[in-house]
């Protein structure tokens, strides 16, 4: 009898696991098919073709897929390289505390391009993928003007205190914090606009607001200070390399391709103010699938005209991560970074660059989204990146991010699933 198994059943999404198919033929030419439906009804899958060996087996770590969704030895593959049904839908796990995604694993005989109802498969099994660990708690934050979500480890603490910010998007997202919570840290996944009462668009970056939900973190009796972390991708690395900049509270950053000026929109701070470089949105350009290329937007930053513009990286006192992806059609984060690095202390900084890599850099388990539909935008936003380098860019820079935060923030104690 065929089976397949997905070791082990239930997992975090982070985390490896195991495909093996037993019970074939000899040297069977068979398709592995991955498919699951996230919370808006939206299917997502992969599949790809293998031969089985001698034994009649399939293991995906040891074996290479023929073809399909990827090529080669994958032993994620089939979860690293899912893709939407309808174009520009975007992978991303909304309600991060109530359920896992459920993968549905299926085993077709031969080459299966298209699965309708009359392909039955050789066998099937479900694999749960949570973005929380058993007993991550999720707090919800009302407090003064701080709006979010507060992630913390199970047991008494103290934990170290992470801020997690996402991009131009707004709303609030908390896969990541969820993960990092399930890794022993206490996170605030922070919203800074198009979130419950906060302002629907972002006008102004107001640091006095992130300095608000700094301290609040901080006061909280399971967090240990006196510092925390900040992660943040795309306008979200730009306010967090802000938040580096001015805010001594701040002793570890992780930047992922973001800038280092303000754009758009001027940022405030106790009577600072740094005035952003506009965009030059007529720059745009339109792909042939109808999404906007943005990368031609932003005016060079090297222009002296620009300099007023820049954060004062100079001034930051804690530690950098900047984790730049090569292929990101956003805007040209790698040189950005270097301009940033240029103007900090060389102990200050570490830089990880990933050619292939597209603007949205995510942890592991996240496929590559290259381009998708944006909240606010008219058209859908190519984002860049090539699929198999962008999975390695996300296995190793999430183990670095991981290894970063705990250097500098202390040890944090890792939830087993």
């Amino acid at each position: 009898m065929v089976e397949v198994t997905v070791t082990p059943q239930s997992s975090l999404a982070d985390r490896e696991v195991r495909v093996v198919v037993r019970g074939l033929s000899p040297l069977q030419l068979v398709t592995l098919r991955a498919w699951l439906t996230d919370e808006h009804g939206e299917r997502f899958q992969a599949r790809a073709f293998y031969r089985a060996d001698e034994a009649g087996e399939v293991d995906a770590a040891r074996h290479a897929a023929l073809g399909g969704n990827y090529a080669g030895v994958w032993p994620m593959g089939l979860f690293w390289f899912l893709q939407p049904d309808s174009l520009f839908r975007r992978l991303v796990k909304r309600d991060v505390a109530g359920s896992p995604f459920l993968v549905h694993l299926e085993v077709f005989d031969g080459l299966c391009l298209v699965t309708g109802p009359q392909d039955k498969p050789l066998a099937a099994c479900t694999a749960e993928r949570w973005y929380v660990g058993p007993g991550v708690q999720r707090v919800p934050i009302r407090e003064g003007r701080v709006r979010g979500a507060l992630l913390l480890p199970p047991g008494p603490g103290p934990f170290p205190a992470v801020i997690d910010l996402f991009g131009g998007a707004g709303g609030l997202i908390e896969f990541r914090a969820g993960l990092l919570a399930s890794r022993g840290f206490a996170v605030l996944a922070l919203a800074f606009f198009a979130y419950e009462d906060l302002p629907r668009t972002l006008t102004q970056l107001d640091l006095e607001y992130f300095e608000e939900a700094a301290n609040l973190l901080l006061q909280h009796p399971k967090v240990r200070g006196p510092g925390l972390g900040v992660v943040g991708v795309s306008k979200g690395a730009e306010v967090a390399l802000a938040m580096a900049t001015f805010l001594p509270q701040v002793v570890a950053t992780v930047w992922i391709n973001g800038t280092a000026f303000l754009h758009g929109n001027p940022l405030t701070y106790k009577g600072l103010r740094i005035p952003p470089i506009p965009y030059h949105t007529e720059r745009m350009l339109f792909t042939e699938l109808g999404a906007m290329d943005n990368s031609a937007i932003f005016a060079d930053p090297r222009d002296p005209a620009c300099s007023a513009s820049a954060i004062p990286v100079e001034k930051i006192q804690g530690k950098v991560l900047f984790v730049v992806g090569e292929a990101d059609r956003s805007f040209n984060s790698k040189l950005f970074a270097q301009l940033a690095t240029a103007r900090m202390r060389q102990d200050a900084y570490r830089l990880l660059s990933y050619p292939g890599a597209g603007h949205l850099i995510e942890p592991p388990g996240s496929p590559l989204c290259s381009v998708s539909s944006l909240r606010g935008s008219p058209l859908p936003v190519v984002w860049g990146g090539e699929p198999q380098a962008h999975a390695k860019a996300q296995e190793h820079s999430w183990q670095e991010i991981v290894q970063f935060l705990e250097v500098h923030l202390g040890p944090a104690a890792s939830i087993k699933l």
